[in-house]
């Protein structure tokens, strides 16, 4: 795994930019005022970071059943000499997103969101197929909003 060093204005970026991002003509440069940033010089920033590995992504996020997709959380149980190739397959699906190792026996646990909630299945069975381990499906009985925000 690769150690990534971030300065303080990239953990000013990570946190301010977890609060919400402007619905503006000119976002990064309307978030870049109150980072203390250019536009230009936040977008390469926030570039650098998704390609150092630092950001696994940067975008909304949205309650896909909400509008009319599907949800849930998922995990595996990843042989360690494989976790990372299995890490790799399973990021590979656009439809996942949240992927945590877990002192656990099952080690892997990642979210899927989906256009359709009948795709939700099919993105499982893919990953089955892919990785050759088989995904728990763990849906939601009950949603809580706790608002979370994790500082770097």
């Amino acid at each position: 795994m690769n150690v990534i060093s971030l300065d303080d204005t990239d953990r000013a970026i990570v946190n301010g930019l977890q609060g919400g991002f402007p619905l503006s003509e000119d976002p990064f440069n309307d978030a870049g005022v109150e980072l203390g940033l250019s536009g230009e010089e936040l977008l390469a920033r926030v570039s650098r970071l998704l390609d150092d590995g630092a950001l696994s992504r940067f975008g909304p996020l949205y309650n896909a059943e909400m509008i009319g997709g599907g949800l849930t959380l998922a995990a595996l149980k990843a042989p360690q000499d494989r976790f990372e190739i299995i890490a790799d397959q399973v990021n590979g699906f656009p439809e996942v997103a949240h992927n945590y190792a877990r002192d656990h026996e099952l080690n892997m646990w990642f979210v899927i969101a989906t256009e359709t909630p009948e795709r939700v299945g099919q993105v499982i069975q893919e990953i089955e197929a892919l990785t050759g381990l088989e995904v728990f499906n763990m849906p939601k009985i009950e949603e809580f909003f706790i608002g979370l925000q994790l500082e770097v």
